[in-house]
């Protein structure tokens, strides 16, 4: 990498907010990290830390610098995976970000086989709910990502991946799971577990149940979790029911855990989703782009 090593200490104490763990990460000595970040304080005339004893924080000069910096960083990272390119055609670095259910139960096989089918390019992965990955692509900490919300961000390009269809299901022997056909209405009388706020499944959910006037504050909401794994497992214990991917209850459907309740005139489809900022594209997202078209396959 071609930078000031004396930007990436400052860079790396601003995030532990200290120097000893800074020290051990960068694998250097503590008098080494406070001589650089001297250093940089007598070039730039500015205290960049303030020091309480065992404990630091950046002045406004070190916050304005930290904001730089990360955007240097980035610069850098482009500079070096354009000039590896260049050296190697089939090398380089994707940040590659997916929501919740996709990063669990689509994503590791196909990122698997791309590692295996291109060993040379490095890929970096993050997860979380829709929001939060749609604001990793805006602020430009990953490359591409895939999405199953349905908000829509005007930095942010959009591209079709795949279908992925939504199911109501319970216990297999709960006495929710005994029940027939519900009708749209009945949905608000069963005590539902809900994806959180900002996932893409429960906007998904909450747009499909709209079409028969259900709102979120109609439903009888008994508790509201971060991934789908522990919904599952909540379901295995309680009276209740929950919307789920058909892609995450395979083995459960087949080992009659789970069991899907048809609800009269309500189907819930979805679209997975390329996205990446306007604009910002690269021969290796687009490497992955069509690796993930032509291996997604249930």
């Amino acid at each position: 990498m071609i930078f000031d090593f004396r930007l990436k200490v400052f860079y790396t104490v601003s995030q532990k907010l200290s120097f000893t763990k800074a020290a051990q990460e960068l694998f250097i000595s503590q008098p080494a990290v406070t001589k650089h970040i001297k250093e940089l304080e007598e070039q730039t005339g500015l205290a960049l830390f303030k020091r309480h004893g065992n404990n630091i924080t950046l002045t406004p000069a070190g916050q304005v610098l930290l904001k730089h910096a990360q955007q240097i960083f980035k610069v850098y990272a482009a500079l070096e995976n354009d000039l590896s390119q260049l050296q190697n055609p089939e090398s380089g670095t994707i940040r590659i970000g997916a929501s919740t259910t996709l990063a669990q139960y689509v994503l590791p096989k196909i990122l698997a086989l791309f590692k295996a089918a291109h060993p040379s390019i490095q890929l970096h992965f993050v997860s979380g709910n829709s929001e939060f990955i749609e604001q990793q692509i805006i602020s430009e900490q990953i490359d591409v990502a895939i999405v199953e919300g349905i908000s829509h961000h005007p930095q942010i390009a959009y591209e079709a991946f795949a279908k992925d269809e939504i199911v109501l299901v319970a216990h297999a022997k709960s006495k929710i799971g005994q029940r027939g056909e519900l009708k749209p209405t009945q949905l608000t009388t069963l005590p539902l577990i809900l994806r959180e706020q900002g996932s893409g499944t429960l906007d998904v959910i909450l747009k499909a149940l709209d079409k028969d006037k259900i709102t979120l504050k109609d439903l009888k909401i008994e508790l509201q979790l971060e991934s789908t794994e522990a919904i599952k497992h909540y379901l295995l214990y309680s009276e209740s029911a929950a919307f789920i991917s058909i892609h995450a209850i395979g083995n459960e459907l087949k080992n009659k855990e789970l069991v899907i309740l048809e609800v009269k005139g309500l189907d819930i489809y979805r679209t997975f989703q390329f996205i990446h900022l306007h604009g910002k594209t690269s021969r290796l997202t687009d490497l992955f782009k069509r690796f993930c078209n032509s291996h997604y396959n249930f």
